[in-house]
């Protein structure tokens, strides 16, 4: 376990992309998230970075598809913590369908 738990936070995963979503275990490169959405696509931030402090200015352009209950990351890259600002702005995203 990590003392992180709990925590709203986007993850780069090598070869999965990137997800945002509750952080519930991390242990070595393997993280599980739970009520994740994968950020498939993004604008309105110029980064990860920026999308994790600023949340997105252009929340109807992105591509977020539905939330899924939980998923395991191997290869985990980068975990970025969320700010409630950013959070807000990530869950307002209508969810993308094809």
């Amino acid at each position: 376990m990590t003392k992180e738990k709990g925590k709203y936070v986007i993850v780069r995963a090598d070869r999965a992309g990137v997800f945002a979503g509750t952080l519930e275990t991390r242990e070595g490169a393997e993280t599980t998230l739970t009520d994740a959405r994968r950020l498939f696509y993004w604008k309105g931030a110029a980064s990860l970075s920026q999308l994790a402090v600023d949340g997105t200015s252009a929340p109807k352009e992105c591509k977020f598809p539905v939330a899924v209950p939980r998923v395991v990351l191997l290869g985990t890259i980068e975990i970025l913590d969320v700010t409630e600002k950013a959070r807000k702005s990530i869950e307002e995203v209508p969810v993308w369908k094809a």
